[in-house]
């Protein structure tokens, strides 16, 4: 009998273990620009994120943006967005994507209440779909495909 992972990789998808936090959220690192961060998989969030504070961080060039964001506990944040930037997730590399930026604060509060370490993003629906995204949680990790 073929396992899900077997089977998933023999389709052609990368495995990329996940870490469970105290919070239940999951998070994983990947580059942006070359430079890696740690992020949090949000099946909820249609827009894979980076905070204000890493523009300088990911070297990303940002603009002004009209998009208001709205997350658990917080709603209207202003936004700007970026660009034109290159991913690695595993061996899979994206280019010319973009991230929108706001404010991460309360979810990186929210992380350091329970004693995790803040994160500098949010890995999105937007990617999950583009990569084609198994999670699976019974084993904490996720398949993807570009």
């Amino acid at each position: 009998m073929s396992t899900l992972r077997n089977f998933l990789q023999e389709e052609g998808f990368e495995r990329i273990p996940l870490k469970k936090l105290k919070t239940g959220h999951y998070k994983f690192a990947f580059s942006v620009n070359h430079i890696k961060g740690e992020f949090i998989v949000d099946t909820g969030a249609s827009t894979s994120c980076i905070g204000f504070r890493e523009i300088e961080f990911f070297k990303l060039l940002s603009e002004e943006s009209e998009i208001k964001a709205a997350g658990a506990g917080a709603i209207n944040m202003e936004t700007k967005i970026a660009h034109g930037n290159t991913l690695k997730v595993g061996k899979m590399l994206l280019m010319r994507w973009a991230f929108v930026l706001f404010d991460l604060s309360h979810v990186n509060e929210a992380l350091a209440q329970v004693g995790e370490a803040p994160v500098q993003g949010i890995f999105g629906a937007d990617l999950l779909k583009k990569l084609h995204a198994v999670i699976d949680y019974s084993r904490n990790c996720m398949y993807l495909k570009k």
